[in-house]
């Protein structure tokens, strides 16, 4: 059996949790989510848990089995705690803004990008040179700080662009000059 989708998933104080089905429906505190998962995964309550199982060790049930858990902790979990990114622009002239819901990019190049928010994504700009970008579906709280960063990825050289504030940019030595006779 699969090491993570044999565990129990504990609903804590405050989460609702309804399965009608293949939908999985998860209320808490900061909002709902709904997922419909594979037919084939078995999803069921017992008590404070939730329990998924598969109906064969197929090598396809098998890889649905501890994805179809940890997507639903991650909806447990979003609607207990939320999720957040934090991106860092680095650049001469370079900076965030918010507009509204639009994020307003100065990325160096001719024109200001515009990104809209997505539904249920909070944007936060607390400084020039940081956005925070919160809810409480993790993947698209991911997708979103991923297709900022896409904009003007950290570069090796200068260390220039957009990038999370716990990643590490490796730096690269410019070009040496060949020295020599004129």
């Amino acid at each position: 059996m699969s090491r993570i989708g044999r565990m129990p998933i504990a609903i804590p104080a405050g989460v609702d949790v309804k399965i009608d089905g293949n939908t999985v429906t998860v209320k808490g505190p900061k909002g709902e989510l709904i997922r419909t998962v594979h037919k084939d995964m078995k999803v069921e309550i017992e008590g404070a848990e939730i329990l998924i199982s598969r109906p064969n060790d197929s090598k396809e049930n098998k890889s649905l089995h501890g994805l179809t858990r940890t997507l639903i902790a991650n909806m447990v979990d979003g609607v207990t705690n939320g999720y957040s990114k934090t991106l860092e622009i680095n650049g001469v002239g370079y900076r965030a803004q918010l507009q509204g819901q639009n994020l307003v990019l100065d990325l160096g190049l001719s024109h200001q990008v515009i990104m809209p928010a997505p539904d249920g994504i909070t944007i936060e700009t607390p400084g020039q040179n940081k956005i925070l970008i919160s809810g409480i579906d993790k993947q698209k709280v991911g997708q979103f700080a991923a297709e900022i960063r896409e904009k003007r990825p950290p570069e090796p050289y200068k260390g220039k662009g957009i990038k999370y504030v716990d990643e590490y940019v490796r730096r690269k030595e410019g070009k040496a000059g060949k020295g020599g006779t004129a």
